[in-house]
């Protein structure tokens, strides 16, 4: 839940600040979805790793992934997601566990089978 800080501020939690990265990028707001992440951030998937916010979110403007989010898991700054993706039309079951420091997405692991959408490219 968010809280109010003494100057007025609203601090969002964990799991808001990922549901909230989620919808932006949902939404295909790329430049609000970058406000969620550290500069610093690292991705690590099945296909490979990223170093960085904007190299990340560059990919994310390529792929156009979509996420129907099923649940939601919160455990302090540790936030678990299991989702349905949406890759080159295709849906596909996953987990992303997503790390935050400084209120901030530092790390995001995702686990997901890719061969339905490897397969399709052939």
């Amino acid at each position: 839940m968010a809280k109010v800080t003494s100057k007025s501020t609203i601090k969002k939690s964990a799991k808001e600040t990922v549901l909230a990265f989620i919808k932006a990028l949902n939404k295909e707001d790329f430049a609000s979805g970058r406000k969620y992440i550290r500069d610093d951030m690292k991705f690590i998937g099945v296909l490979g790793t990223r170093d960085g916010g904007d190299v990340y979110m560059e990919d994310m403007t390529k792929m156009k992934m979509k996420y129907k989010i099923n649940k939601a898991f919160e455990n302090g700054n540790d936030i678990c997601l299991y989702y349905e993706l949406t890759m080159s039309g295709i849906n596909i079951p996953g987990f992303g566990l997503y790390h935050l420091k400084g209120g901030k997405i530092e790390t995001i692991t995702a686990i997901f089978d890719p061969r339905p959408v490897l397969e399709q490219k052939k």
